[in-house]
């Protein structure tokens, strides 16, 4: 457990908080859905669902039991929650003393809690009940702990404001990269060429020398993915030909599951699937405008039963194509054209159906080329901004530690007032 202070002290949690698991009732998706409302219903480390009901009205620290980010310190696995929730049975219950500990005092010392001492299973990290009886925290003086308490608060709200900013600047950089793309695939690389209507409403003005054509003009062939009754769960073996699903396709590669795969037998009975290098593969439910390439190593590979494909003609470049089909204006038009009740369906018909702008093979090499550099600099930018917020995780987590194991001293700290020129212009703001 490592050195300590000598005022300080070591326990374990069932000397200092009440288990009170036995109370957690689980409901699964269709109980939630009968009893909708506001009353938080707590998974393992997050609100999962709201319902109408509630099991607790107290303040208690909720504290993963299986499923929880127990080996990765940027996340948390204790939560302070107060008022009415439902606990399910993935999360312990906890009802600490607060005449031996301090609430927030206990759920920041929990979350730097080694786990590797206390975690049981080889598939799913468990934390079971009586071994997390057994965790040990160091403490001191009530007091002090509110001290260390109130210095976290402080001190983590700023990291956390910092982090904010970061994730931030990501998402608008990453805003503006597609914006770049989107532009440069629908206008060319050149302001001054003359343009013309296209007539689509999502497109606009192009130049006019290119041509807008629906993409069935445009393909040699398109295809569906093998229906339900030809492929069934007893199919897949692991390490065999890949199938690939929407699951599989992610920023136009496609990233194969072991898992998801066939043997050599049912491969050949689903062969007219099989995908080539230079198509394009769609996913048809879900997330539409989703695709990818497929490379020279993926031939072969077989086209999933949630998913499409397309072999284009020679007007069309693969990787221009996917920049075009996953610009903002695609998607959109493809969300309206799509079938399906409950979620978008895509089918050959659909995708057929959508008009898109065919410049010279020449120019679609050239904004290509341009594109991969802007996505370059923007992906610097990117990678700075993640190391950012890397290290700032890693110095909340080293200030946590060192808090509540008593490595800084902060019984005299203070919230550090306001500059007299803040208060001044307060006051003169008031006024």
């Amino acid at each position: 457990m490592g050195v300590i202070p000598n005022h300080w002290v070591l326990t374990r949690i069932k000397f200092i908080a009440r288990c009170l698991d036995g109370s957690r009732i689980p409901l699964n998706s269709q109980e939630r859905s009968d009893m909708q409302g506001d009353v938080p219903y707590w998974g393992a480390n997050n609100v999962v669902d709201y319902v109408n009901d509630f099991i607790f009205d107290e303040e208690l620290i909720l504290l993963g039991e299986d499923g929880a980010p127990f080996f990765d310190k940027t996340k948390e696995v204790a939560f302070n929650v107060s008022g009415k929730i439902w606990p399910n049975n993935h999360v312990h219950v906890l009802r600490p003393d607060n005449k031996k500990i301090e609430f927030r005092f206990m759920k920041y010392a929990l979350n730097c809690a080694d786990f590797h001492l206390y975690i049981s299973g080889s598939t799913r990290d468990k934390l079971n009940q009586s071994d997390m009886n057994e965790i040990y925290i160091r403490s001191c003086e009530l007091f002090e702990q509110q001290q260390i308490a109130n210095f976290l608060d402080h001190e983590t709200a700023k990291i956390d404001t910092l982090i904010e900013k970061q994730q931030q600047l990501i998402k608008l950089l990453k805003e503006k990269r597609q914006a770049v793309i989107s532009y440069a695939v629908t206008k060319g690389l050149d302001p001054n060429a003359p343009m013309h209507d296209s007539g689509v409403e999502w497109l606009g003005e192009v130049p006019e020398h290119w041509v807008v054509a629906q993409l069935k003009f445009n393909t040699l062939e398109m295809q569906t993915g093998p229906f339900g009754s030809q492929l069934h769960a007893e199919d897949y073996i692991e390490d065999g030909i890949p199938l690939v699903n929407p699951a599989h396709m992610a920023d136009g590669k496609i990233i194969p599951d072991s898992k998801v795969s066939v043997d050599e037998a049912t491969w050949h009975r689903l062969k007219r699937h099989q995908l080539f290098q230079g198509d394009l593969i769609f996913a048809r439910r879900g997330e539409l405008g989703r695709c990818a390439v497929v490379t020279k190593e993926q031939e072969g590979w077989l086209c999933g039963t949630g998913s499409l494909k397309a072999k284009l003609n020679s007007r069309l470049i693969p990787e221009y194509s996917y920049l075009l089909i996953t610009s903002n204006g695609v998607v959109s038009e493809l969300s309206l054209e799509s079938k399906g009740s409950t979620m978008d369906n895509l089918n050959t018909e659909t995708l057929g159906r959508i008009r898109l702008p065919v410049p010279p093979v020449d120019e679609q090499r050239k904004i290509l080329d341009y594109v991969n550099d802007v996505s370059g600099k923007f992906r610097n930018l990117i990678n700075k901004a993640c190391s950012a917020i890397e290290l700032m995780q890693e110095r909340r987590t080293a200030l946590i530690s060192a808090a509540v194991t008593g490595k800084i001293d902060v019984r005299n700290w203070q919230i550090p007032k306001t500059s007299n020129r803040n208060n001044k212009t307060d006051k003169e703001v008031a006024a």
